[in-house]
């Protein structure tokens, strides 16, 4: 029995296991950053006199900048090199934090927050293809993007406690000046340690349409959708973004088709797995993000519990992520096929999710909300990580920074769509029980409890379509992911992705 490698692996880079801790710790920041600055909004709303009208500017106009953004980002950390890229972004996000923890009035305060989206949407490719890039084995590549998947999935949580710490006991400037250490730590070791490996810079001009129309058409996608939760579904202004962004998004297509050199090359996201990776997991993130909000006002609002509280009560959703990205995926992911832990994985967590769907006012921490986040944690950090690891693998090192800014804008509209749909139905559900029932509630005291029993009932409800939705997530993964084990057959692609770095076994008998 013999063995010849089709494509030997190029020489590994010395510092790699040094670099992943400055790119992890750069992850770290923006997942943080996505959180912990909805727990600080209250506070800063006071000081700030914002209205409650203006007031979801402070979230929206980060999404708008970053989601928008992204497929840009990715392509300037193609074009520049994804270390400058990288250390361009975290130096932007400093500023632009520094600039939002000094905020005197919401319109510096929604600069800030647009400033952060703009230079989240260069960083957050420019990491992801770095990992990409250097970690080229099989092996090192599970545990390198095991640890990277339980930071992207575990760090919104920590942002709920880091969030409620520094609220509750300093102040909400802190939110946004946290930032600032963790951004320049990040930086000073990516411009010493990082070497992006020769020859992977794609140095086509700009696709400037392409830019524009991507642009225009993602910021109208992820608006109509953060508009849609608050003005509702039939506004006007909401249905002119979606058609709208239908128009430029298809205009973006045939435009990608025709020119020479595109800002998203669409072999990108027309190669089977990576555009089934591209689908489960924004469907899964928007079950994740409706969950998070929903839980939050529940232990919160219904529990009463504190800021620092709810966010320690998110800990065994961190804990089981950390242990399903890092212990499950990364020793199973060079054993089975990714669909054998994205499809499972998907499944696992909507177990946990329809524990969630028997919440009631008087529901144990304990017994239903401890079992239901540990299972959600070990389904989503199995599942994200071979999902990341695969995105990337078998692209061509040209094409690796709008590959990781398609998993970025897949995670960021899924987003976007899963706090507005489903709290649309929450809102909906809780509307029709209190109309259905507030009429026998005599006392205060009944009213208040129609009213919190319209809340969890409107919860439940959204959270049976979040299990359907993580159910057609894994049905996605196992029907569309068809990649075998990374350590022995390479990504099917088109023949131009020239497969992937890690060395195919030709076995003869």
């Amino acid at each position: 029995m013999s063995e010849t490698a089709v494509k030997a692996p190029s020489a590994p880079d010395a510092n790699r296991w040094k670099a992943l801790v400055f790119i992890a710790l750069a992850q770290l920041m923006v997942v943080l950053d996505a959180t912990i600055v909805n727990i600080a909004l209250p506070s800063a709303q006071e000081d700030l006199g914002i209205s409650d009208g203006n007031r979801q500017w402070v979230v929206t106009a980060y999404a708008l900048a970053f989601g928008g953004l992204l497929l840009f980002g990715g392509r300037i950390a193609d074009l520049w090199g994804r270390k400058k890229a990288f250390v361009v972004g975290l130096g932007g996000f400093a500023a632009a934090s520094a600039l939002g923890g000094a905020a005197t009035n919401e319109a510096m305060m929604f600069g800030a927050r647009a400033l952060q989206g703009v230079f989240g949407a260069l960083l957050a490719p420019a990491a992801l293809s770095l990992l990409a890039v250097m970690f080229t084995d099989a092996k090192e590549r599970a545990k390198a993007f095991g640890i990277y998947g339980a930071i992207a999935g575990g760090g919104g949580a920590v942002g709920l406690i880091l969030g409620g710490f520094l609220t509750e006991y300093l102040d909400w400037r802190w939110t946004f000046f946290v930032n600032i250490p963790f951004a320049v730590v990040a930086a000073a070791g990516a411009y010493f340690v990082i070497r992006e490996p020769a020859g992977g810079r794609n140095r086509s001009p700009l696709d400037v349409p392409g830019v524009i129309l991507s642009t225009l058409g993602l910021v109208a996608l992820v608006y109509g959708f953060t508009r849609a939760e608050s003005e509702g579904w039939s506004d006007a202004v909401t249905v002119g973004m979606f058609v709208a962004s239908v128009v430029l998004l298809l205009a973006f297509v045939v435009v990608e088709s025709r020119v020479k050199a595109p800002l998203l090359p669409l072999r990108v996201v027309t190669e089977r797995n990576r555009g089934g990776i591209y689908l489960s997991l924004g469907l899964a993130i928007i079950a994740m993000f409706g969950l998070f909000l929903f839980l939050t006002y529940y232990l919160q609002i219904v529990k009463g519990y504190s800021p620092v509280k709810t966010g320690f009560a998110f800990l065994p959703m961190i804990a089981g992520m950390i242990t399903g990205s890092t212990q499950i995926g990364t020793r199973l992911m060079t054993r089975v096929a990714p669909r054998l832990l994205m499809g499972p994985g998907f499944l696992v967590a909507a177990l946990g999710m329809l524990l969630l769907t028997q919440l009631e006012i008087g529901s144990s921490y304990a017994a239903l909300l401890l079992p239901a986040m540990v299972l959600l944690g070990l389904g989503m950090g199995t599942a994200f990580m071979p999902a990341m690891s695969l995105a990337t693998q078998g692209v061509e090192p040209r094409d690796s920074g709008v590959a990781s800014a398609m998993v970025n804008t897949s995670q960021q509209v899924g987003g976007a769509i899963g706090t507005a749909l489903l709290n649309t139905i929450a809102a909906s559900a809780t509307t029709s029980y209190i109309a259905d029932h507030i009429v026998g509630a005599t006392s205060r005291s009944q009213q208040q409890l129609v009213q919190l029993e319209g809340m969890v009932r409107g919860y439940t409800s959204a959270i049976w379509f979040a299990v359907g939705i993580l159910v057609v997530a894994a049905t996605i993964a196992f029907t569309f992911v068809n990649a075998g084990r990374p350590n022995m057959t390479a990504v099917t692609g088109s023949d131009e992705d020239a497969v992937d770095e890690v060395p195919i076994p030709v076995v003869a008998h």
